[in-house]
């Protein structure tokens, strides 16, 4: 409540005097502040003391207006002098890493000896931990929730209650808070569970407005490994891919079945959804195109989820294969002849991205003279200009991103191919499950003919592996290795 609504609902409102130590103990608010003593105060009858400012309206002239005025101004300039204080100061924080929110997020709590520091609370962040494990294994947000409640495990709210915290939520509170699904998806989405701070993402336009506005992306402060993570970032990976793929559970079901939101259909690229036929005597499930099932214009027909599934099976325990397979012949590969090619493909690459960015540079410095000469009119200079810029930007982007893999092959400190730990860690794979479709298959397209197309994780890093060894074995490296 504002000092005027405290004032209004006061006894002391409609008596002949208010009596303040000084005018800035009245307010600091400039335009308001003058509002009450210039208006309404002398209109109601009245009387405001300021004893330290030395002012009684009841006998000012016009020496003490211009004083009450200039207090007044200086008082709110006080008000945002220290403002901008505070907001250069905690920008500052937040760039040196320093968590400045008043709570600990749900899985954390702060640091005793450095508030301005979090770290895991040993019984949420095992919650945190479960829930993640939950999601990829193909639980819904609600079955999550549901499955909280029913163990007993307090709601973030009700865990602050709990521990005697101070509560302070701007959302509405309740008697007794539960789990919802809306609270599991902020705790799926939120990159603090893997040590990436992000702070700056909301703030009040000045220092007289209470309301925060979010703002833009590119302002917020973003600080990787601030904190202890309590999940992996393939975990975290693998639970924003869940929370993207287009699912939704059975009629009383908890769990999306394995390949739920990853089925496209061949023929007309929309999604391929599972039906059942209960004939009385048994239930049989099948995959058809959604397009078929509504308007029946795919030629798509439907195809028995066992079949799918059998298939799906056996095409990723073939492709894990091949990856173990490529696995073992890296790891016989002499090490030194391997980045050398590496390192002489990369900076190949460079070598040409660096001529395309001079050649378009040399392209843009031209236009301007072409304008000048009548050549080409002004729109076409912005636009041709704009085309060439857009090149550069993209050129210089990928420079950047081969500059990443020379310093991992020059410095040796981590293998480029870390990704095949995907699938060679499910070797011997028996069965399918959520988690496994989940890491392992990025999309499985259906044919009519019922021939099934499966796109992998990490299918460029495969394809340009397999050049590569074709390379070394063309050079005779792999079978001097071998």
């Amino acid at each position: 409540m504002s000092t005027y609504e405290r004032l209004v609902n006061s006894q002391n409102f409609f008596s002949p005097y208010l009596t303040q130590e000084d005018l800035s103990r009245f307010g600091r608010e400039y335009i308001n502040s003058g509002k009450y003593i210039h208006r309404l105060f002398p209109v109601l009858g009245v009387r405001l003391i300021a004893i330290n400012d030395n002012i009684d309206t009841i006998t000012r002239d016009e020496s003490s207006e211009f004083s009450i005025t200039l207090k007044n101004l200086m008082n709110d300039n006080y008000s945002r002098d220290i403002s901008v204080k505070v907001r250069s100061q905690l920008q500052v924080k937040r760039k040196h890493g320093d968590f400045i929110c008043p709570f600990a997020p749900y899985g954390y709590q702060k640091c005793e000896g450095n508030h301005n520091r979090i770290e895991p609370d040993p019984y949420a962040a095992t919650v945190v931990q479960d829930i993640f494990n939950w999601k990829i294994q193909g639980m819904t947000n609600n079955g999550i929730a549901i499955r909280l409640a029913e163990s007993g495990i307090l709601a973030p709210l009700e865990y602050k209650r709990h521990k005697g915290e101070p509560l302070f939520s701007g959302f509405k509170m309740k008697e007794r808070c539960e789990w919802t699904a809306q609270a599991v998806a902020r705790i799926l989405t939120n990159p603090i569970y893997i040590g990436t701070l992000r702070q700056g993402l909301r703030r009040r336009p000045n220092y007289k407005i209470k309301k925060s506005i979010p703002t833009e992306e590119n302002e917020w402060v973003v600080i990787h490994d601030a904190h202890e993570p309590v999940v992996t970032k393939r975990t975290f990976y693998l639970a924003q891919k869940a929370l993207l793929i287009d699912t939704r559970a059975a009629p009383r079901a908890t769990t999306v079945y394995p390949l739920s939101g990853l089925l496209e259909c061949g023929e007309c690229g929309n999604a391929v959804t599972r039906s059942t036929i209960n004939n009385g005597y048994k239930l049989y499930s099948y995959f058809r195109c959604s397009v078929r099932t509504k308007e029946d214009r795919c030629e798509l027909k439907q195809v028995p989820e066992a079949q799918v599934e059998a298939a799906v099976l056996q095409l990723l325990q073939e492709h894990i294969s091949a990856v173990v397979e490529l696995d073992r012949c890296l790891s016989e590969i002499q090490q030194v002849p391997y980045q050398k090619i590496n390192v002489a493909k990369c900076e190949q690459r460079r070598e040409k991205l660096a001529a395309e960015i001079a050649r378009y540079r040399d392209l843009k410095a031209s236009l301007y003279e072409d304008m000048k000469e009548g050549l080409i009119s002004k729109t076409d200079f912005c636009d041709i200009r704009g085309q060439y810029d857009a090149r550069i930007a993209d050129a210089l982007i990928a420079q950047e991103q081969i500059d990443r893999e020379l310093s991992i092959y020059l410095s040796g400190e981590q293998s480029p191919n870390n990704w095949m730990k995907t699938f060679t860690e499910h070797r011997g794979l028996k069965s399918l499950t959520r988690a496994v479709v989940l890491e392992c298959i990025e999309k499985v397209v259906i044919h009519k003919d019922e021939k099934l197309e499966i796109i992998f994780e990490h299918s460029e890093d495969y394809a340009r592996l397999v050049s590569s060894l074709q390379e070394y074995a063309a050079r005779g490296i792999l079978g001097e290795a071998m």
